[in-house]
């Protein structure tokens, strides 16, 4: 499978400052398969050690530190040679290793030339007790599920990925039946790619679904292995969320957890889930203005699952509701179509996303973007009916001053009405792809 990613590791691997590369994500979203694709593909030879439930691999920084010794140790366990440009040498479940992470600043220091690569867990790499993290040594890129590009890939639909790369709307206008069949796939099979790769090789929506539901209990686990003392109250956050997500305003609400719930209640557990990677909160923001950081609003905020459909299989949502019929575009009331884009949006991870509503909730705008020339706000429709006030009243008069241009993302085709475009669903990515060209893909960790 293609991955959007390989790009930015192909960016890596040609720097001259490149520094040890960790690689960040969710279980489950790929990282090993990328990086070992990656090696073999881009390098002479792939030096790969497994720190899970391998005793020998553990302990390969406990003595010390010392870059000789550990590469000398490397090689007695794996019987390759590391290679300076040649070798890739891939830690992977680094978490795994105590003080694995903290060698990467000697390998920085010590030995730049050699190309290096870690992946673990979310939890496992930001979360290490009693272990320095190698800031200002590490590259950084972080692997989302994958996005609806990555789905057409997968589908064998290159042309009709390069079509919303390029934004070509007429051709997306022509094959518009074609786009809202494959997104309505999408809804169903998500972006995890163990589901990805059971739906393009065997086409059974009921093994797809399993592959799901075995995701979701394997995360559940996790809580529960990570999280004795708060276990229950991420569960309950977690099985909440599509209910959250179903309501009109969907800001998310204590009380709807535990009656009488409050912030206090359940805030670890919210982190829990956030540091994971298993759901991203957006908070909303009081003035849409750079920098977006600067107006965060702490106490309101919304939460998505890391994957569409992780957040159907949770829900229980029937194949037949998503691909046979219109109840997906209705009876959700955009729950799907909302969790759909920000999983578009987010794997831009350096520019940030909130959403907008006045405190009487009169005007709300589902996602205020900072992209690197201009803010964008979002207005998120499931259907073809787009009547709504809110972002004509946001643009055009709350703030007419700052001169902003919305956009919609609706299931009709494009339109410029000047104040605004609106752009078919399935284009979002190919947006704004167009609209960020000048973020980086790379980003360093500073100290």
């Amino acid at each position: 499978m293609k991955r959007l990613l390989y790009e930015s590791l192909l960016a890596w691997k040609s720097d001259p400052d490149r520094k040890p590369l960790i690689l960040e994500g969710a279980r489950q979203v790929g990282k090993t398969w990328l990086l070992t694709e990656f090696g073999q593909n881009e390098f002479d030879n792939l030096v790969y050690v497994n720190c899970h439930d391998d005793p020998v691999a553990q302990n390969l920084f406990a003595m010390d530190l010392k870059v000789d010794r550990i590469l000398r140790d490397v090689e007695a366990l794996t019987g390759h040679h590391v290679e300076a440009g040649r070798t890739l040498l891939f830690f992977d479940e680094i978490q795994e290793a105590p003080q694995g992470l903290a060698s990467l600043k000697y390998f920085c220091e010590q030995a730049r030339e050699l190309h290096v690569v870690v992946a673990g867990s979310l939890l496992g790499v930001t979360h290490r007790t009693g272990e320095s993290y190698p800031v200002g040594k590490v590259d950084l890129l972080r692997l989302y599920p994958m996005t609806f590009i990555e789905f057409l890939w997968a589908m064998d639909n290159e042309l009709l990925a390069q079509m919303v790369m390029r934004c070509d709307w007429q051709g997306m206008r022509n094959l518009d039946a074609k786009f809202q069949d494959l997104l309505r796939q999408y809804y169903y099979v998500g972006g995890m790619p163990e589901a990805v790769l059971s739906y393009v090789t065997r086409h059974e929506l009921a093994r797809v679904r399993d592959i799901q539901d075995q995701i979701i209990t394997a995360y559940i686990n996790d809580m529960a292995k990570h999280t004795t003392s708060i276990t229950d109250r991420i569960r309950l956050v977690w099985q909440s969320i599509p209910a959250q997500l179903a309501k009109e305003n969907k800001k998310f609400i204590y009380g709807a957890l535990r009656k009488g719930g409050r912030a206090r209640d359940f805030e670890t557990a919210i982190q829990w889930l956030v540091d994971a990677g298993l759901v991203h909160r957006v908070h909303r923001c009081k003035v849409p203005e750079v920098p977006l950081k600067f107006s965060e609003d702490f106490d309101a905020f919304k939460l998505y699952l890391l994957d569409v459909g992780l957040l159907g299989a949770l829900a229980g949502v029937e194949a037949r509701q998503i691909l046979l019929s219109n109840e997906i575009f209705g009876q959700y009331r955009g729950a799907f179509t909302e969790n759909y884009v920000y999983q578009q949006l987010c794997i831009r991870d350096k520019l940030p996303i909130c959403y907008y509503s006045k405190d009487n909730a009169q005007v709300e705008v589902d996602f205020v973007m900072q992209l690197p020339q201009r803010i964008l706000p979002i207005e998120v429709k499931a259907e073809i009916n787009v009547k709504s006030k809110s972002l004509s009243q946001f643009v055009n008069i709350d703030y007419a001053s700052l001169g902003l241009k919305g956009l919609r993302c609706s299931m009709l085709p494009y339109v410029d009405q000047g104040w605004m475009e609106n752009i078919p669903l399935y284009a979002i990515e190919g947006y704004i792809q167009r609209e960020s060209l000048s973020s980086k893909v790379v980003k360093s960790v500073d100290s």
